[in-house]
């Protein structure tokens, strides 16, 4: 998604402007990732009562957010979507285009938590290498950006931790969305995280790879688009409602998709490549039982095809209905799956992983 939004700045903010005006703008980006294991015991309504465990590498695919100094009012495009929009920032969020309200929550969030409330005017022009619903995070990715660029342009000196739980919380609280927490996380650190999840608090913790083996999965992954954007929130939801609503086999699935985070941390850290690619094809069996709109017939013939030509193990990244398939294939597999697959999508790439998390930087 691109994004250009203008908003009328006030006293307290204004005074900090004038100060960094030689500045023309202040960037920002965060990777997107790919989720190997745990997917679904990131979500509050199971986390909260059994604890979660995601295991995800953040990729060197990103979304971008620039601010400027502006003296318009404030202005919304969305340049996918051709929406043009004028927002007063008293306005009931309900009167924001469904583009933009990830943008306008920001703003408004930063507006009554660092300024007191008052409007000011900037720019804010994002875009993102992936669509929303990729399956890749976009959307708390991009929510990220947006918060690294503003702790950037008003100094307010943010850390990781505290970048991912505000993202959280605006998707979550202010936009009312159904998700997952492991993707604010996963764009704040980079790198490849095993996160914890539980009631009280969210551990990261950073696996180091050794380069050899580091270099042997980048070899390996394949992310290929379905050419489908979907709605992760309504697949969240059919699958609470199919998990909470008696003791099933879908909650005991998600237990097993959370003992496989645990073993493929494991895999992970011994550089065990057979564990981690068994690993990756039990908790696609496991995901599927928690939601009867996780996969579809259009998914499962390009799992099939993705079999047919040298494909060891596939998932659905993110919640599933859509999306980003990943595939994990031999090294001297992967051209021949790659080339294959772009017949279907041009959208399909090995993946490389990013080790920086969320970066801003101000130019002159």
């Amino acid at each position: 998604m691109y994004c250009v939004l203008y908003i009328k700045f006030n006293s307290l903010s204004y005074n900090y402007l004038k100060s960094i005006k030689k500045f023309s703008r202040v960037c920002a980006r965060a990777p997107l990732r790919i989720g190997l294991a745990g997917g679904g015991t990131d979500i509050n309504d199971y986390f909260n009562i059994y604890s979660g465990a995601t295991l995800n590498i953040a990729i060197n695919k990103y979304a971008y957010a620039q601010l400027d100094i502006s003296e318009n009012t404030f202005i919304a495009e969305s340049l996918d979507s051709g929406i043009v929009s004028e927002i007063n920032a008293i306005k009931e969020s309900n009167e924001i285009p469904n583009q933009l309200k990830l943008h306008y929550a920001v703003f408004n969030r930063i507006r009554k938590d660092f300024c007191n409330s008052e409007n000011f005017n900037v720019r804010l022009s994002t875009y993102c290498d992936a669509p929303i619903g990729s399956g890749l995070g976009s959307s708390s990715t991009l929510v990220v950006a947006i918060i690294k660029a503003f702790s950037e342009f008003l100094n307010l000196g943010l850390d990781d931790y505290f970048i991912a739980e505000l993202a959280y919380k605006i998707e979550r609280e202010d936009c009312n969305l159904k998700g997952g927490k492991q993707d604010q996380y996963s764009a704040a650190f980079g790198g490849l995280n095993f996160i914890e999840f539980n009631k009280n608090n969210t551990i990261v913790n950073n696996l180091r790879l050794k380069s050899s083996f580091k270099c042997e999965l980048e070899s390996s992954l394949v992310l290929h688009f379905t050419g489908i954007s979907r709605s992760s929130e309504k697949v969240i939801l059919d699958q609470t409602n199919s998990i909470f609503s008696k003791k099933n086999e879908a909650l005991d699935s998600l237990h097993k998709i959370k003992e496989e985070a645990f073993k493929m941390k494991n895999y992970i850290l011994r550089g065990d490549r057979n564990g981690i690619r068994d690993s990756i094809n039990k908790g696609w069996e496991y995901k599927l039982l928690t939601s009867q709109k996780v996969s579809n017939k259009l998914i499962e013939d390009r799992i099939k095809l993705g079999f047919d030509f040298g494909a060891e193990a596939a998932k659905v990244s993110g919640a599933g209905g859509g999306g980003f398939i990943l595939f994990m294939c031999q090294p001297n597999q992967g051209i021949k799956l790659r080339n294959r697959l772009l017949e279907e999508s041009v959208e399909t790439f090995f993946c490389t992983f990013n080790s920086k998390g969320a970066e801003a930087w101000m130019m002159d």
